[in-house]
């Protein structure tokens, strides 16, 4: 517990002097928790820290784990210091055929990258009566593996999505290639921003539009000073 404990609070130092030399509150970044390298103990761990934002990018773990947590919040409910509930992410891509599985699970997905995946999720999401927040994942490092819409179709798709009447386009999301380039991976994250305000300032999206998330393990400094206003951060904390 104090390994894990001593990491978030480094992280959180790490947030909080960043956050100013750049003049941004530390509120406005949320450290979620990704959990998809780890046991169900040291995800308890950390919920018994306090953290309620957790992220997985598997269909199929993020049921399994969520089910193993609310059994957890439910054998746990009078304890103080354990939030009463968990906001999940959706981090890694998603197939149109596993959408309708994790809509009551996700607080938020990360992960919209095609027309075809945000028309799926709306009529999915139309047919439970939900409305669910998702990013707009964008391909900032231009890396042919990666997943996301080009930087140069992303406005055109937010349109779309914008359309669609049980989606709520809440922002975008991005990754920085592997590396220990510090500068090639700011570079990334500066066109994110860039590219979110000018969606902003087009007013294609509504004052919902408010989140960037980007920054992980081994760049999430540099993605603050870019302002992301959401971090992935997983080997850091259980590594």
């Amino acid at each position: 517990m104090k390994r894990i404990s001593e990491k978030i609070e480094r992280i959180k130092d790490d947030i909080n002097s960043t956050c100013a030399k750049t003049g941004r509150d530390p509120a406005s970044v949320t450290l979620v928790v990704v959990t998809k390298s780890t046991t169900i103990d040291c995800i308890e761990k950390v919920i018994k820290l306090g953290m309620a934002d957790l992220a997985e990018n598997r269909v199929q773990q993020l049921k399994k784990v969520s089910t193993q947590v609310s059994e957890f919040l439910s054998q746990n409910a009078e304890d103080p210091s354990i939030p009463k509930n968990i906001n999940w992410h959706m981090i890694g891509h998603l197939q149109r055929n596993k959408v309708r599985q994790i809509l009551s699970i996700a607080s938020l997905i990360h992960s919209v990258d095609t027309l075809r995946l945000a028309e799926e999720l709306n009529i999915a999401a139309g047919k439970l009566n939900l409305k669910p927040k998702i990013l707009l994942q964008v391909n900032t490092s231009q890396e042919p593996q990666k997943y996301g819409v080009p930087v140069g179709a992303a406005t055109h798709l937010a349109e779309q999505i914008q359309t669609m009447p049980n989606l709520s386009l809440v922002g975008l999301m991005t990754m920085a290639p592997l590396t220990r380039d510090k500068d090639m991976a700011k570079a990334c994250f500066t066109r994110a921003r860039e590219l979110f305000l000018e969606i902003k300032e087009e007013k294609i999206v509504g004052s919902e539009f408010t989140e960037l998330s980007m920054g992980m393990s081994g760049d999430y400094i540099e993605a603050i000073e870019e302002g992301a206003t959401i971090l992935r951060i997983g080997s850091a904390i259980f590594s």
